[in-house]
């Protein structure tokens, strides 16, 4: 009987390409619960190419707790593929010993039993050993750096990302691409961009008066390595006008722009690449289409959907290689180039335990000066949590449904709304509650908390919308992120449904009556993209929630039903 691990093998054979993951080796050292930071960094040097990939750090700076997703649902082609395997069924498909470093790195059950023993994950001090390793045994890897960087954070929203772009410029990565960045703003965009000693790159941003591309994000670099030569071509979000608000950045147009990007790869193949790699900021499942549909790249590093996997998944001739987020996991591709082309790879999913790898002691240092002018105000306790705060899932997250008590007693409000955004770190039961910890799940420049009215009608298209962006069965037409959240209301979804007919259901949670279509509610919100909106910052409404409560807990959300699956 053939195991799933040769069957990957054959199928990477057949393709004429041999891949190797390095996740056998940490496996192993997982399931007997030995680490140390000489194990976690093993990797044998392969081929003459390396690439490091970290991706959708949103402003963390320090360790973190980061629980991945319990429920994480695939439609159409992607249904029970990964990423959309969670729990025990991803312990069972990768060999995942239950209680082990990797069931706490890559899993969501009994994490905050795990981790009291595990720990922390991340700290860009951390990142800077795992970088500093890679180079020393590969002095002229490439380091690549997916966006979603100069976002999420206290220090990040005070110092306009500067303190990011600092800590970041000491890593010295080669290259990055962007979404959450052009949130700051145009102009602040392009200050920061104008100042990087490093390539800003997205193929598919493009100015919008025009329609053609900038000369501030050029599409790709050919970088001359280990006696080849590796383009690398930038992806950037491509729905930022439709997820972000386009009043923020309206000279810039994106898109997925496949043909465009078929035709840089052409393009570069064409100025001697050997090596073509994109850097990418799609999501997993866009991706997967575009290796599909875009022939000729080699390799896909992948942000924006948060996903983390072991091995890399194989479409066609493309390698694709999820790294996670928060700083909590990098990647290193090894890759053998001769004769013109990508013979072989080997991968490695590096775990970042801060127990276990050492701090940088210069990065370090650099970290604590972005964080000293705000540390007495950001340190400041506001509450404790009896229960376990985290973010992901498809259809609620803890801090999520926290965040939504805050809006509907703060406000005075009869329904709640909140985004289905994935970044935030976990906080575990009787942790104590900062400033800090609250802007890390709040924190964005348009974080007014609103108060308006809205019909039972409207609310409908406003769930179904967000539906259709998570379960329409064509990749192309989905931007990540998650269900928007819902406090005060509950309802059903079926996901096989099409769009405008998923959503069912619909009950007011206090009262229980069906939800009006024609009657006007009181609902209370965040992050809305509207230019205008008014009222406090998302961040204050749940510091007064917290402080008025002093211990908070929340209670299991099961008011949403989900069929179809």
């Amino acid at each position: 009987m053939i195991s799933r691990r040769d069957f990957l093998q054959v199928g990477m054979a057949a393709s004429a390409i041999v891949g190797v993951s390095g996740f056998g080796n940490w496996s192993r050292l997982a399931a007997q619960q030995r680490l140390t930071q000489d194990q976690l960094l093993e990797f044998d040097t392969f081929g003459n190419v390396s690439l490091i990939h970290i991706t959708d750090i949103h402003g963390q700076l320090k360790p973190v707790y980061f629980r991945e997703p319990s429920v994480n649902i695939g439609v159409g082609s992607n249904k029970g593929a990964v990423p959309h395997v969670t729990g025990a069924d991803f312990r069972k498909l990768y060999g995942i010993s239950d209680g082990s470093p990797s069931h706490y790195a890559l899993s969501s059950e009994d994490f905050a039993a795990l981790a009291g023993t595990y720990g922390r994950v991340g700290g860009l001090d951390r990142v800077a050993t795992v970088i500093n390793a890679i180079r020393a045994d590969r002095p002229d890897a490439i380091l690549l750096d997916g966006g979603d960087t100069w976002h999420g954070s206290y220090t990040c929203w005070k110092t306009g990302a500067q303190d990011m772009v600092n800590v970041m410029n000491a890593l010295s990565p080669d290259a990055m691409t962007f979404h959450w960045e052009f949130t700051l703003g145009s102009d602040r965009v392009e200050e920061l961009v104008e100042s990087l000693p490093f390539a800003a790159l997205g193929q598919n941003i493009f100015d919008s008066e025009w329609d053609e591309p900038t000369d501030l994000f050029p599409p790709y670099k050919i970088f001359e390595r280990g006696g080849s030569k590796i383009a690398v071509i930038g992806q950037a979000f491509p729905y930022m006008p439709i997820a972000n608000p386009g009043w923020m950045f309206p000279e810039y147009s994106f898109g997925i722009r496949d043909e465009n990007m078929a035709a840089m790869v052409k393009e570069v193949r064409a100025a001697g690449a050997e090596c073509v790699v994109v850097l990418s900021h799609n999501g997993f499942d866009v991706d997967k289409k575009m290796a599909s549909v875009v022939p000729g790249i080699d390799v896909i590093l992948s942000g924006h959907t948060h996903d983390a996997l072991p091995e890399p998944v194989l479409v066609g001739r493309t390698i694709i290689v999820p790294s996670g987020s928060n700083g909590k996991f990098l990647s290193r591709v090894d890759l053998d180039i001769r004769s013109g082309e990508v013979k072989g790879y080997r991968t490695k999913l590096i775990p970042v335990f801060s127990d276990v790898i050492g701090a940088d002691p210069e990065v370090a240092r650099l970290i604590d000066e972005q964080r000293a002018p705000y540390l007495d105000e950001m340190s400041e306790i506001i509450g404790e949590t009896n229960s376990l705060l985290y973010r992901r899932g498809n259809f609620n997250g803890s801090w999520d449904d926290l965040i939504c008590d805050a809006l509907l007693n703060e406000r005075d409000a009869e329904i709640a709304l909140s985004p289905g955004v994935r970044w935030g770190p976990t906080l575990i039961p009787g942790q104590r509650i900062t400033r800090e910890d609250i802007f890390s799940v709040t924190s964005m420049t348009y974080g007014k908390a609103y108060r308006t009215g809205m019909t039972g009608e409207f609310l409908k298209v406003v769930l179904e919308d967000a539906a259709d962006n998570i379960f329409n069965p064509d990749p192309y037409y989905q931007q990540g992120g998650d269900m928007v959240r819902t406090g005060g209301l509950g309802y059903r979804i079926d996901v096989s449904q099409p769009r405008g007919k998923r959503i069912s259901n619909m009950t007011m949670l206090a009262s229980g009556e069906p939800v009006n279509p024609s009657r006007s509610y009181i609902v209370a919100g965040w992050a809305s993209v509207n230019e205008h909106t008014k009222g406090p910052q998302i961040w204050d409404v749940v510091e007064d929630h917290i402080r008025r409560h002093g211990t908070v807990t929340v209670s299991e959300n099961n008011n949403i039903e989900v069929v179809g699956v």
